[in-house]
């Protein structure tokens, strides 16, 4: 029986578990997190930190694995593909390649090299550093950590006044201590996170849909909602996938699921903003399932354990789907949700991560979400209304 190591033990995990068991795989879960829930569907758990790269790489030899994956766990993409390459395993592509994507500030100098559509930028440890060196960029800014995702640390500047209390924020939210500071894109229509698949080097997939976000939020920059299609038009996803299978090829990568963020600024210009070899977070891959039957997380299992991929092709979607991000705006213990009657129909899942008087806190990333809905409607239109009002017929209820 193969053995697969998975990083991490967030519920985006189950249903990769639930695939690698379809696959007859053996599932150990690792992190230092006992209590994470996807640990009680695996078949082995250890109490080893995922960004520790050499004690995972020990455990991983003493355990005899056949494959590791980060499934939408961020902070283990890197020790993975350590792991991968120090024993010979299936990766995704060279280490140094997956170094240069997990850094945010090392991946914006790449597309700036290689002649990518980038906006001005620099990383640095030092706030004396950052405001020499914001003198050069155009206000407004985004600064953020250079290793973290799910929205985490994220904070727009306006006014360079502000600047040392988002830098050190920032900061606080890195694990090694790094920021990133670049120049706002202002972007045309809608921003896209959404995931794809390459094969061999060649990128079969590269799914777009329109990014969401919840302006009365403790973090407005934190998703709240997806739907696909995207507001892109045919020629502008082309051009977006030319570029991503250019990067495929300049990093050397293989077979791997990606999470990739991208958005067309003002001007028409496509923007590559991140671009993870891992499955997403907030469910993309399974809506990605939901909507076109191709299936990113069953490949993905079999990328990780060297076995060929199956039924990959271009993504075509059935209908119009849509996924919000349940959260709550008030801190306090959780009640119910009430959704108007009106919209039942449209509801293809309900799925709600917290009990009756449990905690719940207000929205500053994607770990603070408490569940989900997925929806699926008849028209364009129909959607856009219902998410444009999406506050008003979902209602988290706290006491």
């Amino acid at each position: 029986m193969k053995k697969l190591l998975l990083l991490g033990g967030l519920r985006y995990l189950i249903p990769v578990i639930e695939a690698a068991h379809k696959l007859g795989i053996y599932v150990i879960t690792c992190d230092y997190l006992p209590n994470n829930i996807a640990h009680k569907y695996s078949d082995e758990y250890h109490n080893v930190s995922i960004t520790d790269k050499d004690a995972v790489l020990a455990l991983a030899q003493k355990l005899e694995i056949d494959g590791i994956m980060s499934f939408a766990v961020d902070p283990g993409v890197l020790t993975t593909a350590y792991v991968a390459e120090k024993m010979g395993l299936p990766s995704c592509g060279p280490y140094q390649s997956v170094q240069i994507l997990q850094n945010k500030a090392l991946f914006r100098k790449f597309l700036a090299d290689n002649n990518f559509n980038v906006p001005q930028a620099f990383g640095t440890d030092s706030y004396e550093e950052a405001v020499r060196e914001i003198e050069r960029l155009k206000m407004p800014v985004i600064v953020k950590p250079v290793d973290a995702a799910g929205s985490k640390g994220v904070v727009k500047v306006a006014d360079k006044i502000d600047l040392k209390n988002a830098f050190e924020f920032a900061k606080s939210y890195s694990l090694t201590k790094q920021v990133i500071v670049e120049e706002f894109i202002e972007k045309s229509g809608f921003s896209s996170d959404s995931d794809g698949f390459s094969v061999n080097g060649e990128l079969i997939c590269a799914s777009f849909n329109r990014q969401y976000f919840d302006d009365e939020a403790s973090n407005p920059y934190t998703p709240s909602a997806y739907s696909w299609p995207s507001s892109f038009n045919n020629k502008q996803e082309e051009e977006l996938k030319k570029e991503l299978q250019r990067l495929v090829k300049l990093l050397e990568l293989k077979t791997s699921v990606y999470n990739i963020e991208v958005r067309i600024n003002e001007q028409g210009k496509p923007f590559i903003m991140e671009f993870s070899p891992r499955g997403g977070g907030n469910r993309l891959s399974e809506m990605i399932r939901y909507g076109t039957g191709v299936d990113f997380i069953t490949n993905a299992v079999r990328a990780a354990i060297g076995t060929p991929t199956e039924n990959i092709n271009s993504l075509v979607f059935d209908s119009y789907w849509a996924e919000i991000i349940l959260h709550s705006n008030v801190a306090g213990n959780f009640s119910s949700i009430s959704i108007d009657e009106k919209y039942r129909n449209n509801i293809i899942e309900e799925d709600v991560w917290v009990k009756k008087g449990e905690p719940v806190r207000t929205f500053q990333g994607a770990n603070d979400a408490i569940g989900t809905l997925v929806l699926k409607f008849d028209n364009q239109e129909e959607m856009e209304f219902a998410l444009s009002k999406r506050d008003e017929w979902v209602k988290i209820n706290v006491e």
